[in-house]
């Protein structure tokens, strides 16, 4: 039964193949030649890839930190943009005289677009910890002409080299401009505070608190000086006091020692009386007084030889009453009573004691005492001494009280330096950090305009191909062939099914039920010979006109048409 079905089927392909053949045959020769006609005129691509390697900065890091920090994709992106601007391609297909025909039937941004597609770029890569890092990328071109194509890559590769020594000269000298900027505004703003800080300063230089230790220690020395003035005018005042005792003891005339002695008698002890008048009286006893000063000075240096030095006043002072008294006394003749009964001490008191016996006696005449002289000149000594100790402890006093007012206000002016410092401190450490930072810009501007940042370098340049990368004419002939086949057919089934009609007796009666009596052949004459020979030669000459024009038609139609290769080519390419 099978066996059977296979044989019907057979025959009836064969029998339709006869019916229809030149039908097929027609409906697989127009779409066939059509398609063959549109592979054969399709303009073969080619296309070269140049291969660019990422070289890194030659400086280390560490010694100069680069300006340009953004990702290489992120850059190529960028430098992608500049390369595949409008102006950049459009030099290059006027250069080298790509898509002329194309030119020739759409506006020129669409040429600018396809030759944006008809760009690549790839990028290659290692993998580093986890990540994938690019270390190169390729560019290609596709076109028609190998040699033009290998040209326009090196020409595009070369322009992404450039682009970039550009970009990151371009980006080092901006970020220098723009640090050099910043930092000139920050100067002048760091000088304006700068001055106002000075002029703080030298308006309360000697009340800053930096000086709180040279003001105390001014105090403590100005202490020590005012109680040792202090200490110097008490012993001033005694000294006066004692000074002023002894003048006031003193006499103010004594015997002159060229006239004769007078009458001694016996008196009470430092007190020494004289004549009155012409008329003789009784003269107490009279003591020397230089010679007793004489002593009690010696007495005083001794004692103030051993708490004080030879150089100190005091000390002077009395060394030079001593030497005065000694050559008065030495160049003084000593009177000699007749009778006198003298007795000299020494003891704690140091006084000379003279007791003679009552006589009459003329009056001795008397002579200014020459040992008062030196006392009151001592005294005025030790008033004008006294004088200026005390103009002295006013002024000690005087800048006792500045400098602890300046103690005081110390406080308070450390808070407005606080306030003042405040905002030039901050702008010092902005300035000085945008300080640092442009000298870093400037090497790394200096780094990039010697070419030791990071740079492109072409590793291997484009050549020219020598196969084609479009079209696959031999996969696109055998679909054509496919198609072909199936669109002739579909033809003649359709043909069949459109028309149909018995050619046999059998497949009548498979049909109908009707009996059939009688089956006349077709009668052909010459006539009908002469006719389908016609026809037969028109629709030969109907079906190669019809091919011819199929092939011109694929012709105008695939000729130069690199937009439909790249279409046929999309997404393999």
């Amino acid at each position: 039964m099978m066996k059977l079905n296979e044989e019907s089927v057979l025959d009836l392909a064969v029998a339709v193949w006869k019916r229809r053949k030149w039908m097929g045959i027609v409906s697989f020769l127009l779409p066939f030649s059509l398609t063959i006609g549109t592979i054969a005129f399709l303009p073969s691509l080619y296309r070269s890839s140049a291969l660019v390697l990422v070289d890194r900065q030659q400086v280390p890091e560490a010694f100069v930190r680069p300006t340009v920090t953004s990702g290489l994709e992120t850059r190529l992106q960028t430098i992608s943009q500049e390369v595949f601007s409008r102006a950049r391609l459009d030099g290059i297909i006027t250069r080298f005289h790509l898509y002329e025909d194309l030119k020739k039937r759409v506006a020129a941004e669409e040429v600018i677009e396809r030759m944006r597609s008809d760009i690549q770029l790839e990028y290659r890569g290692v993998d580093r910890a986890g990540q994938r890092g690019t270390i190169a990328f390729a560019v290609s071109f596709r076109g028609k002409d190998p040699q033009t194509v290998a040209q326009v890559t090196n020409t595009l590769a070369s322009f992404f080299i450039e682009e970039n020594l550009k970009v990151r000269e371009r980006q080092a000298a901006g970020t220098a401009e723009f640090l050099k900027a910043q930092l000139a505004e920050v100067k002048a703003k760091l000088d304006t505070q700068e001055k106002e800080v000075s002029q703080f300063k030298k308006r309360n230089l000697v009340d800053l608190p930096q000086q709180a230790a040279v003001n105390l220690g001014m105090i403590e020395r100005l202490d020590t000086q005012l109680r040792a003035n202090v200490d110097s005018q008490t012993r001033l005042a005694e000294r006066r006091e004692l000074l002023a005792k002894r003048a006031a003891q003193a006499s103010e005339y004594i015997p002159n020692p060229h006239q004769p002695a007078p009458v001694f008698s016996s008196a009470p002890r430092d007190h020494v009386s004289a004549p009155a008048g012409p008329s003789p009286v009784q003269s107490p006893v009279l003591v020397d007084p230089s010679a007793a000063e004489l002593l009690r000075l010696q007495q005083e240096l001794r004692a103030m030889r051993s708490r004080f030095s030879d150089k100190y006043p005091d000390v002077v002072r009395l060394r030079a009453a001593i030497e005065f008294l000694e050559k008065e006394i030495s160049e003084r003749p000593r009177p000699v009573p007749p009778v006198a009964k003298a007795e000299t001490k020494t003891d704690a008191t140091a006084e000379v004691k003279t007791e003679v016996s009552p006589a009459p006696a003329p009056v001795q005449a008397m002579i200014p005492n020459p040992y008062l002289q030196p006392l009151r000149q001592a005294q005025e000594e030790m008033e004008a001494d006294i004088r200026a100790l005390r103009a002295e402890e006013q002024r000690l006093r005087a800048s006792i009280a500045t400098y602890v007012g300046r103690m005081q206000n110390a406080p308070k002016l450390e808070q407005e330096l606080i306030e003042v410092t405040r905002d030039y401190d901050s702008t010092r450490e902005l300035y000085g950090s945008l300080l640092k930072r442009y000298e870093e810009a400037l090497l790394a501007e200096s780094m990039e305009q010697r070419q030791k940042g990071e740079q492109f370098r072409v590793l291997d340049p484009a050549v020219p191909a020598e196969e084609p990368i479009a079209p696959n004419r031999v996969r696109l002939g055998i679909l054509a062939v496919v198609l072909s086949l199936g669109l002739a057919v579909g033809a003649v089934v359709s043909a069949e099914r459109i028309r149909p009609a018995f050619h046999s007796v059998d497949a009548l009666r498979v049909f109908s039920n009707v009996p059939v009596l009688l089956s006349i052949p077709a009668i052909v004459t010459g006539r009908d010979v002469l006719r389908r020979q016609r026809q037969g030669r028109l629709a030969m000459v109907a079906v190669v006109l019809a091919m011819a024009v199929l092939v011109g038609s694929s012709y105008f139609f695939a000729h130069g048409n690199e937009y439909l290769v790249s279409l046929m080519t999309r997404g393999r390419s």
